[in-house]
């Protein structure tokens, strides 16, 4: 298959403004400007001068655990049972025939991570999932991806409501680091072959072995400077989730390595640590030398329209480069799969969106989509 006749954005390898792409088994096999295309005897399909781009990628979502349309039957992705469950697993309540995920791919999304929420202090184990298919062990990208931790109000709301633990946030923090030291003991005794198994403390020997990062939901800069001092402690790869006032400490958090996934900015606050929230972070992140990626933490706000919210960053600071990586390639590296999608290269999965002008454009539409190869709309 070949698409051509479209400006080609790589998101890696660079831009061509009459370029083309070539896949077969759902592998990229060649692309680059069409005055260098070699000839051509299979299908191909005319991007007609819109724009060709690697899927789209949203690193924080609740899609397919949070059902679109449902009440409490469609909800999975909180068990707030207990505050701390790192062995719970995404992927175990993702339904594949949520209806937003045929939407979120009609829009040129191809793989989310989808994570469970943040009720509890350690939620569970993020999954990278692709949006099309039947069954979600052959949707899974890379499981698990990353693992949910979490800090600010909403822990404490639904722990210290009731009078159980968390009720501050000194507590959340104590809970975490009493998870990863039992989990640090619990390693040590499994390499000498003594450990009696232990569900919670096995699933996070990758976070303590750096093999997957965390995901920390923090709203408040107070709660984004608690995660990183947790992962200095532990040596912990991290990202922070929603960052929502990450502009008031930038330049601290400038001096740590790691990705702001920012969003959801749209609508009014639901709460108070979400008041600061901005289209402008992401720029303002950018400009102190950090690499957000952009979330719409569907089903907060629809996953189909993760475009629209990187143009509402760029109309407030963001480039539009930064803002095209942050919707492909910045949040593919947040989920660890960035050798597999998230840009346009020979050997990658063919996860290609074609759209019918540029992306950040109120009235362009995704024309075609496919996901390893195949199309799906």
């Amino acid at each position: 298959m070949r698409i051509q006749n479209g400006i080609l954005l790589t998101m890696e390898g660079g831009r061509f403004e009459n370029g083309y792409v070539e896949f077969e088994n759902g592998k990229i096999t060649a692309f680059g400007d069409m005055t260098d295309a070699p000839v051509y005897s299979g299908e191909v399909l005319d991007a007609a001068g819109g724009y060709i781009l690697p899927g789209l990628i949203d690193a924080h979502t609740h899609i397919g655990i949070g059902e679109e349309g449902l009440r409490w039957e469609g909800i999975d992705y909180n068990e707030i049972t207990d505050p701390v469950t790192p062995q719970l697993r995404a992927m175990d309540g993702f339904n594949p025939f949520d209806t937003a995920i045929e939407k979120a791919a009609a829009g040129g999304v191809t793989t989310a991570g989808v994570s469970p929420g943040s009720a509890n202090v350690i939620g569970g184990q993020i999954a990278a999932i692709k949006l099309r298919g039947k069954d979600v062990d052959d949707m899974v990208l890379k499981a698990p991806a990353a693992m949910k931790f979490a800090l600010g109000e909403n822990p404490k709301n639904c722990y210290g409501n009731h009078d159980k633990a968390p009720k501050t946030r000194m507590m959340s923090a104590a809970l975490m680091r009493e998870a990863l030291i039992k989990a640090q003991r619990y390693m040590e005794k499994k390499e000498k072959g003594d450990a009696e198994y232990d569900a919670k403390s096995e699933a996070l020997i990758p976070v303590l072995k750096r093999e997957i990062p965390v995901h920390v939901h923090a709203h408040r800069a107070d709660d984004m400077l608690t995660a990183i001092r947790i992962a200095k402690e532990f040596d912990l790869r991290f990202c922070i989730v929603h960052a929502t006032r990450s502009a008031k400490i930038a330049d601290v958090l400038a001096g740590y390595d790691f990705i702001p996934i920012v969003g959801p900015s749209e609508g009014p606050a639901s709460k108070p640590e979400t008041v600061d929230g901005s289209f402008a972070t992401a720029g303002i992140l950018r400009v102190h030398g950090m690499t957000p990626a952009i979330t719409t933490d569907h089903d907060v706000q629809p996953l189909w329209l993760l475009p629209m919210y990187a143009a509402m960053c760029v109309r407030e600071g963001l480039s539009e480069e930064d803002a095209l990586k942050a919707i492909t390639i910045v949040p593919a590296r947040a989920l660890g799969v960035e050798d597999r999608v998230g840009s346009i290269a020979v050997g990658k999965d063919a996860d290609i969106a074609v759209f019918s002008g540029h992306p950040f454009h109120y009235m362009t539409k995704a024309t075609a989509v496919f996901i390893d190869g195949l199309r799906v709309k």
